[in-house]
């Protein structure tokens, strides 16, 4: 009981720092705002934003940017480098495996019977046939792969996100889905299993190569995106609001992700960037038409063409 305590106890480290350091910044801004100023401005209201905390969120999405650009993006890109796509698609399958038994929890709680036995389903082909989920065959049988957690049940039972929270290092989340993420780690049984038997590195090593394989999927989207935003902060809050959207209805995530160290999807890697607005197709211009006339036959037909009679 204690070897697991002490390591899922260290499996949430990363979402308590998150939460002790978003606190911080929000001190930090209280106190900012309580110095004297010597001409006080108006502050604007949350303009519909869900986002009361922004300014200390913005501090930290820089904090996060920097990180991302020295450490988790040249990571990336070695990954990508080193590694072949077939042996890539093999880990990217073994992790989404791996979640199998916390999305079958979710789409039993979510009263989701059908998704719960595609679950089953894909867990049991993919771990027998497909060499314990190095390959995904049951996507090759038309069985479709979900992403499901808690903060998702609790969405689907009417549980309100919260404002938008800016984590250190995990990105964009909200109170719900941060309580959602650390209690599917306590529950999650690779976890469990990790802590009985002494290997505390294994849970590490599959957080971090989980948000590796996702963050070099989503390399060129995401710089396509930074680079045609006027405000990148306020992109990637719009982008993980519609991305979570789209996952509590259980429809296609068509949108890159923005938090790659908080889980995977489904998508496959992007083989070339998402195109720039400035980029898009435009529609054909209309044809330009022209009248030949016929050349005067005198002098006097030259004049008053000219004079416009």
């Amino acid at each position: 009981m204690y070897r697991r305590t002490s390591t899922l106890a260290l499996r949430g480290f990363v979402l308590a720092a998150s939460l002790a350091a978003t606190g911080l910044f929000g001190v930090r801004a209280a106190v900012a705002q309580q110095a004297p100023a010597p001409a006080p401005v108006a502050q604007a209201p949350d303009e519909g934003t869900g986002d009361p905390y922004e300014s200390s969120n913005r501090a930290i999405f820089d904090f996060n940017q920097g990180l991302d650009r020295a450490v988790l993006v040249p990571v990336a890109k070695g990954y990508r480098t080193v590694l072949p796509p077939t042996a890539r698609d093999m880990i990217h399958d073994f992790l989404q495996n791996l979640n199998s038994p916390i999305i079958f929890a979710n789409d039993v709680l979510q009263a989701q019977p059908d998704l719960a036995a595609q679950t089953f389903g894909r867990a049991l082909i993919n771990t027998t046939l497909g060499f314990g989920g190095l390959f995904d065959v049951a996507g090759k049988f038309g069985v479709p792969y979900h992403t499901n957690d808690l903060g998702i049940t609790l969405a689907t039972w009417g549980v309100s996100p919260g404002p938008y929270l800016m984590l250190p290092v995990l990105g964009p989340s909200n109170p719900r889905d941060l309580f959602g993420d650390v209690a599917d780690s306590f529950g999650d049984p690779g976890n469990m299993v990790a802590s009985n038997n002494h290997y505390l590195w294994a849970t590490f090593v599959r957080g971090m190569t989980s948000g590796i394989d996702e963050r070099s999927r989503n390399i060129e989207n995401l710089d396509e995106i930074q680079r045609t935003s006027l405000d990148y902060y306020a992109t990637i809050r719009s982008l993980a609001r519609q991305r979570r959207a789209a996952q509590i209805r259980h429809q296609k995530e068509d949108v890159p992700n923005a938090s790659p160290l908080q889980g995977a999807s489904g998508l496959p890697p992007a083989a070339t960037p998402a195109p720039a607005v400035a980029a898009l197709p435009k529609p054909p211009a209309p044809a330009i038409s022209y009248t030949v006339q016929s050349p005067p036959n005198s002098v006097a037909d030259l004049q008053r063409s000219s004079m416009g009679r």
